[in-house]
Order: structure tokens, then sequence, then C-alpha cells
């Protein structure tokens, strides 16, 4: 879904730019209410992690394949704002070292990767987890169901957005039919790893999930070996962790996976090309793409230059990349929360008599 330059003119280019900027914005207020003790350290390394796994491209369709977007599984980790946030690092990172989507289709990657997948997708997940029974299982078949809508949604984006500013001329009705059709078989891959994810941390610390917040669950009883619900017994909140309980398994555990899979279990993913890239050579969308600008880097294309076993240099660019992401990610999320607590502290809030 990564979008080179060249596919959408320079007009609407800046147009979504403009939004983008606007968006990343408002996120960076919003995420000063989300980010608190407990989704502050782990925001960095959600955008690492979505950056490993956005190199883990699978198998969708004869000589298709799909990765992961990740904005519904950052939404509900950390919170929308902050997802937006994680995801538009990951993007920048890519841009900027690996040449992977365009510099002046940023503002529209992050419009279509980070934003629509992310609204939508919390949306969507909000929305069912209060028609849904409060329990861990509810968060997780709610954020299959929202990570599975949030694929076509950014697939229909790009189909508009190219209607508004494509630099070739091919049916839009084509576009759409093939973008959506694609992407919602890449949405089933994108639901799976989100779902598995969020209630593997669920599952060890349900503190750690904003989309799990309040979850509440029924006092049991055990009588002759089985629970059963206490008699009159309405639910009662899950009980949070102490303040004093350590993330750093968590942190560590999380980093470790997210190296593993970009240095190694990438190296084994489909060579086929992605959902775009088929759908564009296919209708002829790429035939005015533009060379990648830092086309020269020494990390373009996800291998290191001058390294020429693949295996080596596949592996060793993911790692790199795994390291830049957390430590970038981290930085902007500690400086947000960093104003977050001196917009609360006591002399920001005096008033003169």
């Amino acid at each position: 879904m990564h979008v080179p330059d060249g596919f959408i003119n320079a007009p609407t280019s800046a147009v979504t730019g403009v939004v983008a900027a606007g968006a990343i914005a408002v996120s960076l207020r919003g995420a000063r209410r989300e980010l608190d003790e407990r989704t502050a350290p782990l925001a960095g390394l959600v955008a690492a992690f979505i950056f490993a796994v956005q190199m883990l491209n699978f198998p969708v369709a004869a000589g298709t394949s799909g990765h992961l977007l990740g904005g519904a599984l950052a939404a509900i980790l950390v919170g929308p704002c902050t997802g937006v946030l994680c995801v538009s690092v990951v993007l920048l990172m890519q841009g900027i070292l690996f040449a992977d989507g365009g510099l002046t289709a940023l503002g529209v990657n992050i419009t279509d990767m980070a934003i629509v997948t992310t609204v939508v997708a919390y949306a969507l997940f909000r929305g069912l987890v209060k028609m849904l029974p409060r329990t861990r299982r509810s968060v997780t078949v709610a954020s299959f169901v929202a990570a599975l809508v949030s694929v076509p949604a950014a697939a229909l984006a790009f189909t508009l957005l190219y209607w508004i500013g494509g630099t070739t001329d091919v049916s839009i009705g084509k576009v759409a039919t093939a973008m959506i059709g694609v992407h919602l078989l890449i949405g089933i891959g994108e639901a799976a790893i989100t779902a598995l994810t969020v209630g593997a941390v669920i599952a060890v610390r349900p503190d750690l999930v904003y989309g799990a917040r309040g979850l509440q669950q029924r006092l049991k009883l055990r009588v002759n070996g089985e629970l059963v619900d206490a008699p009159g017994a309405g639910p009662a909140p899950v009980p949070a962790p102490v303040a004093a309980r350590s993330h750093r398994k968590v942190w560590i555990t999380g980093l470790v996976a997210s190296l593993v899979l970009a240095g190694f279990v990438s190296f084994y993913a489909s060579a086929d090309p992605d959902g775009l890239e088929k759908v564009a050579s296919d209708k002829g969308i790429d035939e005015k793409a533009k060379e990648h600008a830092n086309a020269d880097s020494p990390l373009a294309d996800y291998g290191v230059e001058d390294i020429t076993n693949a295996r080596v240099s596949g592996g060793l660019a993911g790692v790199i990349g795994v390291g830049v992401t957390v430590v970038a990610g981290s930085a902007v999320f500690w400086a947000v929360r960093r104003r977050r607590s001196e917009d609360a502290s006591p002399t920001s809030t005096e008033t003169t008599v």
C-alpha cells in the first residue's frame, strides 16, 4: 500500500500533505491524554513492531502478497491518536531510510495508511466492544473485525485519491474493483495478526491494552471443582496491577520478537508484489511512477549496501530499521509524555489573584 512518487499528481499530494500535517498535530495533542505510565513506554515499541511485521509479506492470491498496515493494531494497543503517530513514524523511517513509499507521496501514505486505517478501525472497534460482553475474548473479536475492515477502507481511500489526482488515464471502476478485491484478502491476514497480537498482550498484561481498559468479569466461585457465577454478583472491574509493576519484561519481549521477525523471519517473506504494486502493474497506474529520491540510500529496498549475501543484508537492514524506529518513536512519545506532565504540573495551573 506504500504509494510511490508519480502515482498521484502534485496538487493532490500537497493537499494530502496538509491533511496529514493537521492530523499529526491533532494526534500530538490527543496523545497527551492517551500516553500514561502504562502506554508511554510501549508506544515506541509498537511502532518498531509494526515496522518489523510490515517486512513479512504473506501470499494472498496467485502472484500477489500483502503485509500488515498496522493502524488497527496501534490504535487498540496504545490509543487512536498515538496509533496515528506510530504508523506515521514507521512510514517516515521507511521513506527516508529504505526508499519505500515516495517522499512527495508521504502525505498520501500517512493519510491512507495511518489516518484512515486508525480512524476506521478504532471507530468500529469501540462500537463493537460496546455491543459485546465486556470480556477479553470480545476485545480480541472486535480487534479482528476492525482490522479486517480497515484494509479495504484504505484501498478505497487510495482509489478516491487516484480518482481525484491520478497521473494515468485508467478507469476508476477498474481500479476500485481490483484494489478493494485484493485488499479484502489482505485484510484477513491483517485481522489475524492484529487479533493474535492483541490477544497475546491481553493474556499477560490486559492493563497495557488501551482498548481493553474497563474490562469487566463476573465474580466466580468454585463449586465441586467447577467455576460458576457467584449468586447475585454483578460485573466487577478487572483489577489493574499495582502502579509499581514493571513494564520491562513486556518491553524486552516485544523488542526481541521485533528483531527476530525483521532480522530472520523476513528472509522467508513472499517475494510477490503487494496488492497496490500488482494492481498498478496490471492496470497501468505505474506508467508515470518516478524513481525514489533516496534510491541510492545504503539501506534502499531493505538491504545493506555492499553486503552481497542476501540473507545477511536483508536481516541486518531489518535489525537497523527496528532499532532506528524504536529510538525515533520512543523519543517522540517521551516528548509528548513530558509535555503532558508539564501541562499537569502545579506551576502550570497557578493563577494570579
